[in-house]
């Protein structure tokens, strides 16, 4: 039976890096597994890049997954929230994928909140929870939508509301806009921080810069 992990790069586009063996020096757990998908293809797309998984090393198209994880790429704007979180992937809408807790769990991290949602304790736990609503976990017919009236997304592009959906920013295409993906990650750091620590009801006062 072909395990979920494989069934995800059969649907993949790529590789956007250079063919290479990556080792993170250890062959177990999904930092291992990690190095083993980025062997069998470097980089990709999936779900019509609804979901895009970082390349290691330079030349290529995209993030690189080491540069992406330094923290003046903009996890300093998180104020320590992703500090120990080593993401390799993101969503359509710049929702990280990454392994934190010494790289024993699969975490989905909410740009705009800071929160992280456990997915499993391997890479194939997180390609199963992909390809079991790929819409919604994937964001498929929404990329697919975005890119038929839009035009296709560059490689280092993703989407970012102009209202924030945590503060009631909608999906509709008018309350969209896209930018590097960096720079979207560096627009919700302050954003995260403020509502990270509040619960629901409190009121909020964002500074424009």
């Amino acid at each position: 039976m072909t395990s979920a992990l494989d069934q995800l790069l059969a649907r993949s586009r790529g590789p956007t890096g250079q063919p290479r063996i990556v080792e993170f020096g250890t062959t177990s757990g999904p930092l291992g597994e990690l190095a083993t998908l980025l062997t069998a293809r470097n980089g990709f797309f999936v779900f019509n890049a609804g979901i895009q998984i970082f390349r290691a090393g330079d030349p290529g198209l995209g993030p690189e997954l080491q540069a992406w994880n330094r923290d003046d790429s903009w996890k300093n704007t998180y104020a320590g929230l992703a500090d120990d979180l080593w993401c390799f992937g993101q969503d359509l809408f710049g929702v990280q994928f990454g392994l934190d807790q010494h790289h024993r769990r699969v975490v989905r991290f909410d740009p705009e909140t800071g929160t992280r949602t456990t997915l499993g304790d391997s890479l194939h736990d997180w390609a199963a929870w992909l390809l079991d609503e790929p819409d919604l976990h994937g964001c498929r017919a929404f990329a697919t939508a975005w890119q038929h009236h839009h035009g296709p997304l560059d490689y280092d592009q993703r989407l970012i509301p102009w209202r924030p959906f945590v503060l009631h920013g909608t999906y509709e295409f008018a309350n969209l806009t896209t930018k590097p993906a960096a720079t979207c990650m560096r627009i919700r750091g302050p954003i995260a921080q403020h509502i990270h620590n509040t619960t629901d009801g409190t009121p909020l006062h964002l500074q424009a810069r």
